[in-house]
């Protein structure tokens, strides 16, 4: 007797925890990494490489080659896999010596999330038709803002209480219990159930691509988005220090600050988001893209003016108010993304938008905040410099703007054309 059930809100809601808590394991690094820059004396360009590239080296190569596999093979085996194995390279980070071997610690975790993660979105798409999946990617989506604020909260309070090797060991045990949950109650969902273009055939990883670039809006979708997790990935994970060395906080009372402007303004706008896209959408398709182009156009200059006050009550509040609008695009993009492609192509395409992300996103996204923070701190001081180097990165946004604007004026047709069949 088989324990799976083909229940959309559960495969959902465990998919969503399991999303969650990858990202918790991304996001207690940057905390962790304060403690651990003392221990290790490191500069602050060697904590974005810790931070980002360390994480992204692997994970972009393997996690489309795994995705490729997903396209045919059962999809909720290598996300309960990939789950455990993340987790364990997470408790390995706990016993390492130097940061070199903290460096490949890191590594594992990406290698471990390329094997479980690219198949998320692919069974969600395959549990909702495409009129609920820009609502139910921003379910999904909730997982960056609900970890950031575990892993950056909690990282930061255990970090400082018991150390951070107590914090990386801890972090492993959802992981492991969720990778089980998974395994056994989710089945796995017919697939293009609720797609016209649905069928046994596997497109080439070259038809995913020239879906991917072959359509206007899509290639606007993905530099928009590309370029604000780039931007996203740099500024979270550098706030813990910047309210440390600026405002002289604790790392528990730095990591809860960073943890509540990386989680709640996020899940608002991940939620607002996808419903607004979902409500007004279906009439007017270009809404899809312009809805997040408004609202990154707005985060960067209420960004800019936060994280250059010299008072924390104003810095906080501000950052809060323009992180209500950074991340709507979120839900959004992964929906429509969803909508526009074959249903044996979206595994795929999924780890090949998260190996973009990850290596332009999270790999370089910290390394530039910090190397500029380290080119501006002898004249700027170690404070000042990081809130310039946090200020210039977050003017970014204007760009990824520009992208989802030029994106709206295509979206309506290139959906036409995918529910017409036509590649």
């Amino acid at each position: 007797m088989t324990t799976r059930r083909d229940a959309p809100w559960l495969a959902l809601t465990l998919l969503t925890a399991i999303a969650t808590v990858g990202f918790i394991d991304r996001i207690v690094m940057n905390v962790l990494a304060v403690p651990v820059q003392k221990e290790f004396a490191l500069s602050d360009t060697q904590v974005g490489l810790l931070t980002g590239f360390a994480f992204a080296v692997l994970n972009v190569l393997l996690g489309v080659a795994v995705a490729r596999y997903a396209e045919r093979g059962d999809r909720l085996s290598l996300i309960a896999v990939g789950t455990l194995l993340w987790s364990l390279a997470t408790a390995a980070c706990a016993f390492v010596g130097n940061f070199t071997q903290l460096l490949l610690a890191r590594v594992g975790v990406g290698v471990g999330e390329a094997v479980g993660l690219p198949a998320n979105q692919s069974v969600i798409a395959d549990y909702f038709p495409p009129e609920k999946r820009a609502t139910a990617m921003s379910v999904l989506m909730l997982s960056p803002p609900i970890g950031a604020f575990i892993g950056a909260a909690g990282g930061g309070w255990i970090g400082q209480e018991f150390g951070w090797r107590d914090a990386f060991l801890i972090a492993t045990i959802p992981g492991a219990l969720l990778a089980i949950a998974a395994w056994l109650f989710v089945a796995e969902p017919p697939r293009g159930r609720h797609d016209r273009e649905a069928s046994d055939a596997v497109p080439s990883l070259w038809a995913v691509l020239q879906r991917l670039l072959g359509l206007k809006s899509a290639r606007h979708l993905l530099a928009g988005s590309t370029i604000a997790s780039l931007v996203g990935f740099g500024l979270n994970g550098f706030i813990t220090f910047l309210l440390v060395r600026k405002f002289q906080m604790s790392l528990a009372q730095a990591a809860f600050f960073a943890a509540l402007l990386g989680s709640l303004p996020g899940a608002i706008a991940v939620i607002a988001g996808g419903k607004l896209a979902d409500r007004f959408g279906p009439a007017r398709p270009g809404l899809y893209a312009a809805i997040p182009g408004v609202c990154l156009l707005l985060s960067a200059p209420l960004y800019i003016l936060g994280i250059t006050r010299e008072s924390v009550t104003p810095m906080l509040v501000l950052v809060f108010v323009a992180a209500l609008f950074q991340y709507t695009y979120l839900g959004v993009t992964y929906g429509v993304f969803q909508n526009l492609l074959h249903s044996r192509m979206r595994a795929t395409a999924s780890a090949v938008l998260n190996a973009i992300y990850t290596l332009v996103g999270q790999g370089f996204g910290a390394l530039l905040v910090g190397a500029l923070s380290d080119r501006l701190a002898p004249e700027y001081g170690s404070a000042g410099g990081l809130a310039l180097a946090m200020a210039i990165t977050a003017a970014i946004y204007l760009w990824a703007a520009a992208h989802y604007l030029l994106a709206a004026r295509h979206v309506g047709p290139d959906m036409a054309r995918v529910r017409a069949g036509e590649s």
